[in-house]
Parts: structure tokens; C-alpha cells; sequence
């Protein structure tokens, strides 16, 4: 098993049951651990293989020469400034024949590796700080790109490479600060007092600093949702395949049931006839046996609830609910359900749907596996609403974690010891059961109960629930 990275979280809240209730559903559940196991290898793969193309570079880099050029042409040809315009743009060439060369010698989208990549980003930064020491330093208004390369390296490589670049970064800024021409200006250059230049040097160390960090984490979790999401679509999928498979076992029940009732009337008909005794009459019980048989299995496949056939399509809230707590039933917890409604309201048929009953399956078994002695499941419904809470008599939520429920990789105990269901803490699982029921159209909340206890409360409109009358 492979686990998760952030407190190594294996995907939780995976029920039983064919249907729940049933080997089958039970088996299709456990299954979303191999899809965690999978996603774990996804995201540390993605963070592997993170990386730039180099023509990437070069098109970003040629972006790069024409604001340069542009900027030295208005600023010392058009405007009139003093500054060193030959030398300026004899660094502006120099990146463009570094450009020509990169595109001739590598054509095409080759990956960079993370040394090339970070080269290249290094050339950028050594580039443009010699530009900005000829233009002012870290007083010309555009040392402000200097933080570019920074945030590219640090969206797209790894942390070692990143840090490389960023400390690259912080020592040009350095020498900036040691060395660089006046600021540009009509008549005499600026001379900027030294402490207003330390306080630009650090403002421009700390802007760099944060905005790479910042690029850092925020692409880390970019990355980290996108994965977790697409096992959410792996989980429902599996779910799906499996209700199809339930479907077409009720079908095959349904048709073969006829022809098997035929052909056990035949033989019986060819036992009358049968001398007793006879070969014939040994062979005529043996189909007799076999066909029994055979309508004993599709008896069996019959009582397994069809999501697409007409008959299963629909279920009562109290019947789902009731599959959704049996497989949980004899762990040594007590799982009660109890629905109400408002008085005079119609009676709430729900449409059965594989991403419901596995996400409250998937809380139903985490509220067993805190509990000390007894999880409740409860269900009201009005005309217009339908709210459905998993509540426990165990410790509840703790308060570190209570704001970061329901996003991946969370988790509250590590290993799992002496889990009833097997599963550790809360981490994909219980991301997958919340994806999978505000895909359903629930608003899905967490908290702890007053008495004690975690409580899960997923509220539906009526209207997003109910199973509709042409299902």
C-alpha cells in the first residue's frame, strides 16, 4: 500500500457491501484504496516531472529582448535621457544571441532538465540585473522583474533548483545595492540617499522571497487537488461500472427466467415418461437438478437493486439509509437510523445514485470507526429540503483540524491503530465522499456536536434529490 504525503493519510471512509450490504459494493469500495494508492504515485510523479520546455524559455526570453529594447529606445531616444545606450544595448544582444543559439542547437518542445532550466533562468537574471546596473539598480522602477524568474523557477521546478535560482536572485540584488549607475534623468542623474537604497534592497529581497514561497505553494496545491480530484472521478467511475454490472445481472435474470421456467416444465413432462431406473430417467433428474439450480442463482442475481432498472431506480429514504448502515452493523457499534419529516409532506422518493451512497457510506464508517458505543443516522426532509447527519459519541473533530476538513490528505491519527474499519484517518476518503455528494448537489458541513461527537450534516434541495418520475 502506498500511503499519503502530508500524515501519510490512506483513503478512508470505505464501506461495504455489494450494493451496501452486499460482497460486492464491499469490494468495489476497498477498491478506492488502490485508486489512492494510485493518486499517491500520481503526485509524487507530478512533483518529479515538473519541469519547462525550452522553447518555453526562448519565447518568454524573446518577450523579454523587446521590452528591453522598446524601453532603452523610448527612455534614451525618444525621452532624451542620459543613460548608456550602446552598453545596454550590447547586453539586450547578448541575450538575443543566447536565444538564436538555444533554438539552433535544441529545436522543438524538449523538456529542460532542471540544471538547463535553471542555467537559463540564472542567464535571465544575470542579464537583466547588468541592464538595470547601467539604468539606476534597484532604483529603476522595472527591478521589480527581477522576481520573474524566480516565480517561474519556483512554479516549475524543484525545491532545490528553485532555491538555487531565488538565491541567485538575492545576490545580484546584493551587488546591485554595492554598485550600479545613476537613475537615468534629463539633466543631472539621481542620487538617491543610501538608506532609502538598503530599504530598496531589502523591500526587493523580501518581495522575492514571499512571491516565490507563495508561487511554491500555491502551485504544490494546485497540483495536489488536481490529482485528488481526478481519483474522485477514478472512485465514481468504479462505482458506476459496478452499478452497471448489477443491472445487467438483473436484466439477465429477468430475461433467462422465463426459458428456464420452459425448459423445467419440459423435463418434468420427460420424467413421466421415463421408466424409473432407466439411464434415461437418471439423466432426466439430473436436468431436473441442474435447472433448480440454475433458477436458484438468477433468484439471487434478482434480489441485487438495479440502478437503471425501473424497479430499483427509486428506494425509500429509510431503505437507503438502512443500506448505507448495515455494513457497519457488527463491529460492536450501535448504528441507528431514524427519518422524519414535516407534517403533511409527500413522502420523499430517492433516486438511487452511486456517488450518494458512497459518500455516506464513506461517513457513516468513519462516525463507527470513532465512536465509543453508538453512531446515529438521521434524516428530515420538508418540501423543499433534505438534510441527512452522521453523528458519533466519540471525541469529535479536533480543533486543529476541524478548518481543514474535507480537503486531501488530512488526517487524525497516523497509522490507524486499532481502527474497526482498517482504514487511516481522514485524508482522500473523506475528500472523495464530500466531492462526491456536492457533485450530487449537497452542501456538506462539519462540526461537533453539543452532547459530544463528530456530526456531518449533507442538505440537498428536494429537487436535486427525489428520484423523478421518469427515472
Amino acid at each position: 500500500m502506498t500511503f499519503w504525503p502530508f500524515g501519510q493519510a490512506k483513503a478512508d471512509g470505505l464501506a461495504d457491501g455489494d450494493r451496501p450490504g452486499g460482497a460486492g459494493w464491499q469490494a468495489g469500495l476497498r477498491a478506492t484504496d488502490d485508486v489512492a494508492a494510485e493518486a499517491g504515485q500520481m503526485w509524487g510523479w507530478a512533483l518529479a516531472r515538473r519541469g519547462l520546455r525550452l522553447r518555453l524559455l526562448v519565447v518568454l526570453r524573446w518577450v523579454s529582448i523587446a521590452g528591453q529594447a522598446l524601453a532603452v529606445a523610448c527612455v534614451g531616444g525618444l525621452m532624451g535621457y542620459h543613460m548608456p545606450v550602446l552598453p545596454s544595448l550590447a547586453v539586450i544582444a547578448a541575450a538575443a544571441w543566447m536565444n538564436l543559439t538555444i533554438s539552433m542547437a535544441w529545436p522543438g518542445g524538449r523538456l529542460a532538465t532542471g540544471r538547463e532550466a535553471v542555467l537559463q533562468l540564472g542567464f535571465d537574471l544575470v542579464q537583466l540585473s547588468v541592464l538595470l546596473a547601467l539604468t539606476g539598480g534597484l532604483s529603476n522602477p522595472f527591478s521589480i522583474l527581477l522576481v520573474a524568474p524566480v516565480v517561474v523557477a519556483a512554479a516549475t521546478l524543484n525545491s532545490r533548483y528553485a532555491a538555487a535560482v531565488g538565491a541567485l536572485a538575492l545576490i545580484l540584488v546584493g551587488l546591485m545595492n554595492v554598485w550600479s549607475l545613476p537613475l537615468p534623468y534629463l539633466d543631472t542623474p539621481i542620487h538617491l540617499p543610501p538608506l532609502y537604497n538598503m530599504a530598496n534592497m531589502i523591500a526587493t529581497s523580501v518581495g522575492i522571497v514571499f512571491t516565490a514561497i507563495y508561487a511554491w505553494q500555491a502551485q504544490a496545491e494546485a497540483q495536489r487537488m488536481e490529482i485528488a480530484l481526478a481519483a474522485t472521478q477514478a472512485v465514481l467511475a468504479r462505482e458506476q461500472r459496478l452499478s452497471a454490472l448489477g443491472g445487467l445481472a438483473a436484466a439477465a435474470a429477468h430475461e433467462l427466467g422465463t426459458p428456464l421456467a420452459t425448459i423445467q416444465v419440459v423435463v418434468k413432462e420427460m420424467a413421466r415418461g421415463a421408466e424409473p431406473g432407466t439411464p434415461l430417467a437418471e439423466d432426466v433428474d439430473l436436468l431436473i437438478q441442474q435447472a433448480e439450480r440454475c433458477r436458484d442463482i438468477l433468484r439471487k442475481l434478482s434480489r441485487s437493486p438495479d440502478a437503471a432498472d425501473e424497479r430499483h431506480s427509486r428506494m425509500g429514504l429509510s431503505q437507503m439509509l438502512d443500506e448505507v448502515a448495515d455494513p457497519h452493523r457488527d463491529v460492536g457499534i450501535i448504528v441507528n437510523v431514524e427519518v422524519t419529516c414535516s407534517p403533511g409532506v409527500e413522502i420523499l422518493e430517492i433516486g438511487r445514485r452511486a456517488e450518494v451512497l458512497h459518500g455516506l457510506t464513506a461517513f457513516v464508517e468513519n462516525a463507527v470507526d470513532f465512536a465509543e458505543s453508538a453512531v446515529e443516522v438521521s434524516a428530515y426532509y420538508d418540501e423543499r429540503l433534505l438534510a441527512i447527519t452522521v453523528q458519533d459519541d466519540g471525541p469529535g473533530f479536533a480543533p486543529d483540524v476541524m478548518a481543514k476538513l474535507g480537503e486531501p490528505y488530512i488526517t487524525t491519527r497516523s497509522h490507524g491503530e486499532g481502527s474497526r474499519t482498517d482504514h487511516h484517518g481522514m485524508g482522500l476518503g473523506f475528500f472523495i465522499a464530500k466531492t462526491l455528494l456536492e457533485r450530487s448537489g449537497a452542501r456538506v458541513e462539519f462540526g461537533n456536536a453539543k452532547v459530544g461527537g463528530a456530526s456531518i450534516t449533507a442538505t440537498w434541495p428536494r429537487t436535486k434529490i427525489e428520484a423523478r418520475e421518469d427515472a
